[in-house]
């Protein structure tokens, strides 16, 4: 009797699972429940579909349900959403529409995702005030936008999804307040880096509100203002982007160990403290590459790559999920900002380390070549050892450039290692000295 694969949450991290577990094993049955009706899709791009450059919501489709269905022999049921697990039983309980009913599992991934957090602001059930983390809050608000017309914007959190949607609203012709409780914009990515966005944004025409913390909304039926401590500034739109949560209760209910971060607990191959039981993409924790220590950091990469490699240990061939940098990029107008690893060494020292840093400012391209800009690039590493923990850049290109140092941290390389990497060279694409190169240099010295 073929063996059954059943996935909760039909998204990266469940339709990589399912895929690939198919792929491996043919004659598998594998299920995915989605509670909703998209699947496979990428929410990254949804703000750019606020924007308008991209044309259509399914343009974010990677793989259709049909496909799935048709093409891949995955029985994708949408419209089903998991209400229970009995682990004992190894059965889930799912209802739609129409009935409640009992499916069976051998092996069972818990890949429900995350959801946007909704701080108890008064006026959150107003009209206009959005939150966004799936298709059908995107579209809303593309809706909302076309419809309406709205003059003025107020967003709440200057994360990604924060500095996403000010450049989405503002090409709509929007005027946007951004509203950020901490001391800037950008949090994880350092400070050097957020001084250089914030100054960007500004000259974008986003009026920056930074240690200002929003306590509500106010209007009748509509959003009008956005309340303030001591002021009620008037916005016609509201987009609340201040984080997301793991959506691991349906987990924990059954027994599933949630992790210091509050996500399920999952170990180098995604099981959880069940081993028929799997957690994956945005509920669950991984292993942080620098410190070794579990993490949350619910990121696109994270989920595809964890799922894939549970598809493939379900069908027999264990497979590590990887661990993870927490690297991450965000556009921000005409700038590109990322990061990988630790980058704040209060962190650092709590993480065990001795850290030093350093900050550089660099051409993206030989200095006589035309078009290139300035490059800001920040590493940190340990004293003792010279490891190499983290780093940001942030400029109008380069700033893939991240990708060199996430590669250093997971080969586990000193500064030293890094400055001495053959990188490539050629005046359109880089000084000789490239400037990831020259910040490891600088950051060797300091070491020395």
């Amino acid at each position: 009797m073929n063996e059954t694969f059943v996935v909760i949450g039909g998204d990266a991290a469940g339709m990589s699972a399912a895929s690939k577990a198919k792929r491996e094993d043919p004659e598998r049955e594998v299920i995915v429940f989605e509670k909703g009706e998209w699947v496979s899709y990428a929410a990254c791009g949804m703000p750019y579909y606020v924007k308008g450059a991209v044309d259509d919501l399914d343009d974010l489709v990677t793989v259709t349900p049909e496909a799935f269905r048709e093409e891949r022999d995955v029985d994708l049921r949408t419209g089903a959403e998991v209400v229970d697990i009995d682990r004992e039983g190894r059965t889930v309980t799912v209802e739609t529409d129409d009935e409640t009913y009992e499916q069976p599992y051998d092996d069972l991934l818990v890949a429900t995702g995350a959801s946007a957090i909704e701080p108890p602001f008064d006026g959150m059930d107003l009209e206009g005030v959005f939150t966004i983390h799936d298709m059908d809050e995107a579209d809303a608000i593309e809706t909302y936008v076309t419809e309406e017309s709205p003059g003025t914007a107020a967003i709440v959190g200057g994360g990604y999804v924060g500095i996403e949607m000010a450049e989405a609203l503002s090409a709509r012709g929007v005027d946007v307040h951004l509203y950020e409780m901490l001391p800037h914009v950008l949090q994880p990515f350092g400070e050097p880096v957020a001084e250089v966005v914030e100054e960007h944004l500004r000259e974008q025409g986003i009026d920056l509100h930074l240690e200002t913390a929003v306590s509500g909304f106010a209007g009748d039926e509509r959003v009008e203002a956005v309340e303030l401590e001591d002021e009620t500034v008037d916005a016609d739109i509201a987009i609340v982007g201040v984080g997301v949560e793991p959506n691991a209760d349906l987990a924990e209910a059954a027994g599933i160990e949630r992790g210091p971060t509050g996500a399920i607990a999952t170990d180098e191959y995604g099981r959880t403290n069940d081993e028929n039981v799997y957690g994956a993409g945005d509920n669950a924790e991984a292993t942080h590459v620098v410190t070794g220590e579990p993490d949350h950091v619910p990121l696109a990469l994270t989920a595809n790559r964890a799922g894939r490699a549970i598809g493939q240990t379900v069908t027999g061939d264990p497979t590590p999920v990887g661990d993870i940098a927490g690297t991450a990029i965000v556009k921000a107008f005409e700038l590109g900002a990322a990061r990988t690893g630790i980058v704040d060494e209060e962190r650092a020292r709590e993480a065990g380390f001795d850290p030093a840093s350093v900050t550089i400012s660099a051409s993206s391209r030989a200095h006589y070549y035309p078009d290139g800009a300035e490059l800001t690039v920040t590493l940190l590493a340990d004293r003792e050892s010279g490891r190499l923990l983290g780093g940001s850049v942030v400029g109008r290109e380069g700033a893939k450039r991240i990708d060199t140092v996430a590669t250093a941290l997971t080969a586990g390389m000193t500064v030293t290692e890094l400055q001495n990497a053959d990188l490539a060279y050629a005046p359109p694409f880089s000084p000789v000295w490239d400037p990831i190169l020259t910040a490891a240099k600088v950051l060797s010295g300091k070491l020395e």
